[in-house]
């Protein structure tokens, strides 16, 4: 397998797992909608679940920034192939972490969240000089 397929592999891999994330946020609000008596179309109550669901809404919000972001620099910025699904693999690392934090309490969410905006920044760094570079080579 040449480097630009496995490269399009890994990022696809990444994808599915910031998704799986993703269902797994949505699941917790129903958990959480259960058990703070919270019914649809609720969007208050138990600060438990407005947090559970804030995670969620943001990550929702997160998402059609990162995955153009992650594909864009896979697409362009072949120097080092792997390197936009590693800085994917540490967005979804970030989030995890905002998820778990922010569960514990509002105030906990700020070091998952710095993480996975700098992996943000790099695949937008990598995406933008990508770009730039395949202008300039056609």
């Amino acid at each position: 397998m040449e480097l630009a397929s496995h490269a399009v592999l890994l990022t696809a891999i990444v994808t599915i797992v910031a998704i799986l994330l993703y269902f797994y946020m949505g699941i917790r609000v129903g958990q959480a909608r259960t058990k703070y008596n919270c019914p649809a179309p609720t969007m208050v109550g138990d600060p438990a679940f407005e947090r559970a669901q804030r995670i969620q809404l943001n990550t929702l919000e997160a998402l059609p920034i990162f995955l153009p972001l992650l594909w864009l620099a896979t697409l362009y910025f072949t120097m080092f192939g792997w390197l936009p699904a590693a800085f994917g693999v540490v967005w979804i690392v970030g989030r995890f972490i905002y998820m778990t934090g922010y569960s514990a309490a509002a105030d906990k969410r700020s070091t998952g969240f710095l993480i996975q905006l700098v992996a943000q920044l790099a695949l937008l760094i990598m995406a933008v000089w990508g770009i730039v570079v395949a202008w300039g080579a056609s």
